[in-house]
């Protein structure tokens, strides 16, 4: 199976939404747990990778595409 390709700062949308109820969520912090903010109430969550990587949909905006083009 491929992983999935996120980084810093990326909006992502995952499988189930937020109780608020947006699915969308922003990376803030990487290493062996994902911290995410949820970008329609800004509540954040940590959880383990793994478990990120299976419930994650896919990459809305890329922030390091986005500083490509600046």
């Amino acid at each position: 199976m491929e992983r999935k390709v996120f980084g810093l700062g990326d909006i992502v949308q995952m499988k189930k939404p937020h109780p608020c109820g947006s699915n969308e969520m922003e990376v803030i912090r990487m290493g062996m747990d994902i911290r995410i903010k949820c970008v329609g109430c800004q509540h954040s969550v940590l959880i383990p990778r793994a478990k990120f990587e299976k419930n994650m949909k896919k990459v809305l905006k890329s922030a390091a595409a986005e500083q490509q083009q600046d």
